[in-house]
């Protein structure tokens, strides 16, 4: 009899304390926080939705974090594919638990303190549509990204509506920050956006239009069998206590549990990028890397500007119109393309120069691929700050003219470019090199009183310059590359929306037929009625390990 009384107190320890006890020994600690959670929905027309979380993470203190949770809406959800930002393939499972239904996504790399992760996943969730009662005659759906416990900065979401809706028939939930609708490929969207959330905060989102764009799909109502949820709950109990008694043997026998903290491999330092490269790698605009560009081609005398408003006019010289280098003066690939981009009007053309930057994107993370990232750009941040003691460094103004010609493309890599190159040149005079095609295009353009023009057409020594005060010089370039990364092209939306990752395949079956984490932004218009929308409000949370 006592035996048995020990045996059922062992059994009642193992059902109520044990998993108390695997969760304290397994609970990751520390502090992390969500540069941007961008949500992007589709639905389909079997009334599924394809659900995209693009995630940028990073780790402030604590534990490393190896696996990241992203709460889905539904227990019926398929899992795509989860994606890197260097466009590798993670490893995405189902960890749901009861009513806990989450997907977790194994990072390449543990992130330690300091570190960022980027990635996107999409799955495809049922269920999701109910009849709206509030307004009879509409499917209705509530939705609300998966919140972590911790600061997200930037939160965006994006629906995609079934095809042929018109705007006056759509109503969404009143929320402060609900903005627009637009259209991608002729479908209506509805976009919402907030910023600075706080840990564990929700921000639920709601739409509702008329059944007849669904019309071969029939929701079912929400299950309220609760008795069926108690016996469910109580055969997973006994699975749990089963379980339990073997890992309770296994936590006595062996050390407590510790995070795995992956390492990799590699070739250490990729060098031998160039600026322009590099400007990719230490995570420049687009804007700012053609701008890397262009300049490149001004150093080398390949181009010359002949307007900039409302947008860059470029004429080339006439050893380079077929847009290939000379033994003198070869040209890179992106110096290339980018001449390619080049309209017979002298103007760029945004879905080409968008091409540009995306085929240097993809070399480059070509070249990155074995070396170590984070490496290579303190690397390239180490060669920029060299490159500025090279100018700091110069006894006359001549010599700092002549090392910041020199190092221009890697001096235009530093964020605070225009403050440095004010002081080092503040109080000094000098004559600037009449080669100098970077400097006279700004002087030209931007100087409010220009009074020297450069002989575009001579490779000689033209006539003697004036001379320029520091200040002036200073003041001409910094406007100049800033002024120039605004107007690089007519229309910036239209270059930056044409700049699209790579698409990362998709699984057949019932998985979700879109991909990529291409852009959730705003738009400007204001169509949609505000309504009440009556439905299954769907809610998940996530989490970090």
């Amino acid at each position: 009899m006592v035996k048995s009384r020990l045996l059922l107190a062992a059994f009642l320890f193992t059902i109520f304390f044990v998993p108390f006890l695997i969760v304290t020994a397994q609970a990751w600690t520390g502090i992390y926080h969500l540069e941007h959670e961008w949500v992007k929905i589709w639905i389909n027309q079997d009334g599924t939705i394809d659900l995209l979380y693009d995630i940028d993470l990073k780790l402030d203190s604590g534990d490393s974090i190896s696996r990241v949770y992203v709460g889905q809406p539904q227990r019926d959800f398929t899992i795509g594919e989860a994606f890197d930002e260097h466009g590798s393939q993670l490893a995405a499972s189902d960890s749901s638990s009861g009513s806990d239904y989450k997907v977790q996504v194994t990072l390449k790399g543990a992130l330690e303190a300091g570190e960022s992760a980027k990635f996107s996943l999409i799955t495809n969730v049922a269920g999701m549509l109910y009849n709206d009662t509030m307004n009879p005659g509409n499917l209705g759906m509530q939705f609300t990204p998966s919140w972590y416990n911790a600061d997200v900065n930037d939160l965006r979401i994006k629906i995609v509506l079934p095809p042929n809706l018109n705007s006056t028939e759509v109503k969404t939930t009143q929320e402060a920050y609900w903005n627009t609708t637009a259209t991608e490929n002729g479908r209506l969207t509805v976009y919402w956006e907030t910023q600075n959330l706080s840990p564990n905060e929700q921000y639920p989102v709601g739409i509702s239009f008329p059944d007849d764009y669904l019309p071969d799909y029939r929701p079912e109502q929400p299950s309220t069998d609760i008795e069926f949820e108690i016996i469910a709950f109580a055969v997973v109990g006994v699975i749990v206590a089963s379980l339990a008694v073997g890992i309770a043997i296994y936590f006595v026998q062996k050390k407590p549990y510790k995070a795995p903290k992956l390492s990799m491999e590699t070739l250490g330092i990729r060098r031998g990028l160039t600026a322009v490269e590099a400007s990719y790698l230490l995570e420049m605009k687009p804007t700012q890397i053609v701008t890397e560009i262009l300049y490149s081609l001004l150093k080398k005398r390949v181009v010359w500007t002949e307007t900039t408003k409302p947008s860059l006019k470029l004429k080339i010289m006439p050893e380079f119109k077929d847009n290939k280098g000379t033994a003198e003066k070869p040209l890179r690939y992106y110096e290339i393309d980018f001449l390619n981009a080049v309209r017979g009007n002298g103007t760029l053309e945004e879905e080409k120069l968008a091409q540009t930057v995306m085929f240097l994107r993809d070399t480059v993370e070509q070249k990155l691929r074995g070396y170590s990232r984070q490496d290579t750009k303190d690397y390239y941040r180490k060669i920029t700050v060299k490159a500025w003691a090279q100018v700091e460094q110069a006894g006359t103004p001549d010599l700092a003219s002549k090392a910041y010609d020199e190092q221009l493309l890697w001096l235009l890599l530093d964020p605070k470019y225009r403050s440095r190159t004010e002081t080092v040149f503040q109080n000094l005079t000098f004559e600037p090199d009449p080669l100098w095609f970077w400097y006279w295009y700004g002087y030209r353009n931007y100087h409010p009183n220009p009074t020297y023009k450069p002989n575009v057409a001579s490779t000689t020594q033209p006539s003697k310059p004036p001379t320029i005060p520091g200040a002036d010089f200073a003041n001409n370039i910094a406007t100049a590359v800033e002024k120039t990364s605004s107007n690089i092209v007519l229309s910036i939306e239209k270059f930056a929306n044409a700049i699209l990752p790579a698409p990362p395949p998709v699984k057949a079956s019932r998985s979700p037929t879109r991909q990529g984490s291409d852009c959730v932004c705003a738009c400007h218009a204001c169509a949609c009625a505000c309504a009440c929308v009556s439905c299954a409000c769907a809610c998940a949370g996530g989490g970090v390990g």
